[in-house]
C-alpha cells in the first residue's frame, strides 16, 4: 500500500520536497488545462474532466506499483502522487459540472457523470496496478 506520508507531527517540509511538490504540481495542472482548455461534450455530459480524472487514477495505479516494486523514497510520492495526480486529476470541476447539469435540469447526464467519474476513475486506478503488476511480474 503507498504510503504518502510517514512523517509525524509537527514535520517541516525540506527544500528538495517542496521542488518534488511543485514540479509534479506544474505538470500535472499543465496537462489538465490542454486537455481540459476545449469543452468536449457527449450530448450535454462533459468529457474533459472525466478523461483527466480517468487518467490520474490510472496513473495513480501504476505508481503505486512500481512504488511499492522500487522501495521508491516518498519524495517521489510528492512528485508524482500528490503533485502531479493531484493537479491532473480534479474534484472541483468535476463537482462544477454535476452543479450546472443539476442546475440546468439534465438528471440522466448528471447521473452518468457521476457514475462515470467515480466508477471509472477506480477502475482506472485498478487497471493501471493489474497492468503493471503483470509487467513486473512478466
Amino acid at each position: 500500500m503507498l504510503i504518502l506520508s510517514k512523517r509525524k507531527p509537527g514535520y517541516r517540509m525540506k527544500g528538495f520536497e517542496f521542488v518534488f511538490l511543485a514540479v509534479g504540481s506544474v505538470f500535472g495542472a499543465f496537462i489538465r488545462y490542454k486537455i481540459t482548455e476545449s469543452p468536449l461534450l457527449f450530448n450535454t455530459l462533459p468529457l474533459n474532466v472525466l478523461i483527466v480524472n480517468v487518467i490520474g487514477a490510472f496513473i495513480l495505479g501504476i505508481f503505486i506499483v512500481l512504488s511499492e516494486q522500487w522501495n521508491l523514497d516518498g519524495k517521489y510520492s510528492l512528485l508524482a502522487a500528490v503533485g502531479f495526480c493531484g493537479s491532473l486529476t480534479t474534484m472541483s470541476s468535476f463537482a462544477l459540472d454535476s452543479s450546472n447539469l443539476l442546475d440546468n435540469q439534465h438528471y440522466a447526464s448528471l447521473a452518468v457523470n457521476v457514475v462515470a467519474n467515480i466508477g471509472l476513475s477506480i477502475g482506472a486506478l485498478l487497471a493501471g496496478r493489474s497492468i503493471m503488476t503483470t509487467i513486473i511480474n512478466a
